[in-house]
């Protein structure tokens, strides 16, 4: 090894091999022992920084092991007695150099990190993001419209001389190449943007969370160590990380909206009907919609402008807004008291002043009505398939599809009726007004919850976002909101085929809450 700093104060290259040790065996003891306690510890990558040792500790559990590497240079740099910066040139196993910068403190006799900050080689494509990416993939006609930009479709659109793999592998084996590309692309295409690649998502789109087994959890491009949401992952987390411009996805039960919630980004489900599902793979087609995501205001109402047919369009009625005491009790208290704050402050500055708080009923039968019928097509979408396929499903998902299976043709005849009938006494409700209300229930999850609570946080979610389903209403994530550092989403559910208008009502109310 070259550049080794002998010079270094007395016992801190011991401390810097331990660490180093402990770090290739996945030693999470021996990790966070060598880390220093308290709430100023620091970590940073490309993903973003990391604040305190708790922080730091959960981030590993949730990462299986750091990548294999070797030290390549190690120089030491005293700067007090009881401080040092340690910078190590390391050797990925993957080919290429990173870095590793360390600020080391003599904490209680005892040598422990302060500081750090990785650089790694960046891969050519993310696998946890992309499926397929090329320079472009496709390339958009030559007109001004959406010049410049870019797209990442989900894996369930049909682009021309490629197979549709749904998130799932060994269907993807089976698929044969697309031989047309579905409108919902085309049109993208045809205002001139390029697509960059096909992005992953969940199995067969039935989650919310963006984890896939088999291919791994896209980065969440806001919060570092938490989940992307799903099932239009991968769109969006190559938006969120400046990858592409526009995310082509879908949204069945939030699918859209949890994601730009968890990212902060602009998520448009649009009016069921509004946009052609030809040539999507489906999953519940009572309720599956195409939307997009983007970064910007501006670029959403671009895409929705080129995508929709303006001649269905509607306006919102002017300033009249309604929410429901009822769907935002389904939010963490954090969440809760950030959407309480938005409203206030709308309300203060005139934006929102016709307001009234709705009862859309019994929100707990709503959701089983929901998932009862999602469940039910779910199931004739794909459970030929999957019984043909054991194994083929990660366990979430084969637990969701194997409970889909047991819904009797009575418990669905009876589950379509309740939605209907709900459809008709939400829009009678509503009165023709916005409905606002959050986009998620929480932030994004960390990526080490257990079990139990990531699906407490599902069933909360999914009842906030199962009104713009039953409807087949546009709904837009606004991100406008903040807990703790982490984007939350305000959604703004417009009227059916209000989605152009919807999209402006949510740039006036962010411009209100943020631009200011």
């Amino acid at each position: 090894m070259s550049g080794l700093d002998e010079t270094a104060p007395a016992g801190l290259l011991e401390a810097f091999w331990q660490y180093e040790t402990a770090l290739m065996a996945n030693d999470l003891e021996a990790l966070d022992r060598l880390f220093a306690p308290g709430a100023d510890t620091l970590r940073g990558d490309a993903g973003g920084i990391l604040v305190g040792h708790d922080a730091i500790s959960a981030f590993r559990r949730g990462r299986g092991g750091a990548p294999k590497r070797e030290i390549v240079d190690v120089l030491v740099r005293e700067i007090a007695p009881d401080a040092a910066m340690v910078i190590a040139v390391t050797a990925p196993a993957t080919g290429g150099r990173g870095q590793q910068t360390q600020l080391w403190r003599l904490i209680d006799g005892a040598w422990a990190v302060e500081v750090a900050h990785v650089s790694l080689p960046a891969p050519a494509v993310n696998p946890t993001v992309w499926r397929i990416v090329g320079t472009p993939l496709v390339a958009g006609a030559d007109v001004p419209e959406l010049a410049s930009q870019t797209i990442a479709v989900k894996d369930l659109f049909d682009v021309a001389g490629y197979a549709t793999g749904g998130g799932v592998p060994a269907y993807l084996a089976e698929a044969a190449p697309a031989t047309r590309t579905a409108p919902a692309v085309a049109a993208l295409l045809a205002s001139g943007a390029d697509v960059t690649g096909i992005a992953r998502t969940d199995e067969f789109a039935y989650s919310i969370a963006g984890k896939n087994p088999h291919y791994g959890t896209p980065p969440n491009g806001a919060v570092i160590g938490a989940i992307p949401g799903g099932s239009s992952s991968g769109p969006a987390s190559a938006v969120a990380l400046g990858q592409a411009s526009i995310g082509l996805g879908t949204d069945t039960g939030g699918s859209l909206r949890v994601p730009a919630s968890y990212q902060g980004l602009w998520g448009l489900r649009t009016t069921h009907g509004a946009v052609s599902v030809e040539g999507l793979l489906p999953l519940a087609p009572s309720f599956d919609t195409v939307g997009w995501l983007t970064r910007e205001a501006w670029l959403m109402r671009a895409v929705a402008t080129t995508s929709l047919d303006l001649g269905q369009q509607v306006l919102p009625p002017a300033n009249r807004f309604a929410v429901s005491s009822a769907l935002t009790a389904q939010a963490s208290p954090g969440v809760r008291a950030a959407f309480d704050d938005a409203i206030a402050r709308l309300g203060d500055a005139g934006v929102v002043d016709d307001l009234v708080d709705v009862d859309l009923g019994d929100i707990d039968a709503l959701f089983e009505t929901f998932r009862t019928v999602q469940g039910a097509e779910a199931w004739a979408t794909h459970g030929a398939w999957i019984e043909k396929h054991p194994g083929a499903l990660g366990a979430d998902i084969a637990a969701r599809f194997a409970w889909a299976s047991t819904i009797s043709s009575e418990a669905e005849a009876r589950a379509r009726v309740a939605l209907a009938a709900a459809r008709l006494e939400i829009e009678r409700v509503l009165d023709g007004r916005t409905l606002l209300l959050p986009s998620a229930s929480s932030v994004a999850p960390s990526t080490t919850a257990d079990a139990a609570a990531n699906e407490i946080t599902r069933a909360s979610t999914l009842r906030l976002t199962c009104v713009a389903g039953i409807t087949g209403r546009p709904a837009l994530s606004v991100p406008a909101l903040t807990v703790d550092g982490a984007p939350v989403g305000l959604c703004v559910v417009g009227p059916r085929f209000g989605d152009l208008g919807t999209v402006i009502t949510g740039a006036k109310l962010h411009g209100e809450l943020v631009d200011r």
